[in-house]
């Protein structure tokens, strides 16, 4: 690997961690930080107020270094940027998402079709542009092989880019987990983009690593900083668009297992309670159930965290 694409995640890196303090030390002069859900566990009721949307200084860290890098080794292609456009505006649903809730006092945040929509249209534009640059856009059904379809692999776009960007923000629920889980993702996917040979995602998933690298140090157990919706919807949908770009979309079902599951443990606790008046789970996303079980906070995440990296060393042993 060039030495010169480790700028990005040194770069980044280091610009989180230099921006961080100023933005916790802002937010907690203004009395302005995350309200917790009633409905969570009691515990973390001593985290309100603690400052949130810590994802905007990495976002940003990963926006100026991954653009300075892109330009100076000449690689900042159309792949590149879609990601990076997905990036930010996911980012900004989440900041609208965490601004209403801060300053709004709304727990709840933007309304589920308002996100919905603005995902889907960023989605769409996506396509557009990777339709319009002549990407592979068969898709690989178990089974059937390759398949031919571009009405097929629309949906797919759309579903994954929606799906794991909310996976991503469900699982955004302890001090470090999705930090942790995406340095992961993120190394993955920088592995198989060097292998590749595809410079771009490489420059983008280093930046990512070394900015959440940073705001790990701010963020693990007891965080003085939550990431918010501005961070999880933003990491979530660059994941996709990554594993998109670099044709291996059915890796995230093994990379990103940990989001999977967080996810179906809210779908069937739902389904179940609606259908039975059972919950299958104490509660809901799976990472709280083991907390109302007796686990500490830190052994869910750092059991969550060797979870995933044993997923993931799978996939890239038997894939790379």
């Amino acid at each position: 690997m060039d030495m010169q694409m480790l700028v990005a995640l040194v770069g980044t890196f280091l610009l989180t961690v230099l921006v961080m303090p100023s933005m916790i030390r802002y937010f907690r002069r203004h009395k302005e930080g995350q309200t917790i859900r009633e409905e969570g566990p009691k515990w973390h009721e001593k985290k309100s107020g603690t400052p949130t949307m810590g994802g905007l200084a990495f976002l940003v860290a990963v926006l100026v270094a991954t653009l300075a890098v892109g330009f100076w080794q000449h690689h900042l292609t159309h792949s590149l940027l879609i990601t990076l456009f997905i990036m930010i505006l996911y980012g900004a649903i989440g900041f609208l998402d965490d601004s209403v809730k801060i300053f709004m006092k709304r727990n709840l945040g933007l309304k589920a079709w308002q996100k919905f929509l603005a995902q889907i249209v960023g989605g769409v534009v996506f396509l557009i542009v990777f339709f319009n640059d002549g990407l592979q856009h068969t898709l690989y059904i178990p089974l059937l092989g390759q398949v031919s379809s571009n009405v097929l692999y629309i949906v797919f776009v759309l579903f994954w880019l929606v799906g794991f960007s909310n996976a991503v923000n469900l699982t955004d629920g302890l001090d470090g987990l999705v930090g942790g889980l995406g340095i992961i993702a993120f190394l993955a996917y920088a592995l198989i983009a060097y292998r590749q040979g595809q410079m771009d995602i490489l420059i983008l998933t280093l930046a990512f690593v070394g900015g959440l690298a940073g705001f790990l140090i701010f963020n693990h157990k007891p965080a003085k900083i939550f990431m918010g919706d501005v961070g999880s919807l933003a990491i979530g949908g660059v994941l996709a668009a990554v594993a998109i770009l670099l044709h291996r979309e059915w890796s995230l079902l093994l990379i990103g297992l940990v989001f999977v599951i967080e996810t179906a443990s809210v779908i069937l606790q739902v389904a179940s309670f609606k259908l039975t008046g059972k919950r299958i789970f104490k509660m809901t996303p799976i990472h709280h159930h083991f907390e109302m079980s007796g686990w500490s906070e830190w052994r869910v995440v750092i059991t969550f965290w060797c979870a995933s990296l044993i997923f993931t060393v799978i996939y890239l042993l038997i894939f790379l």
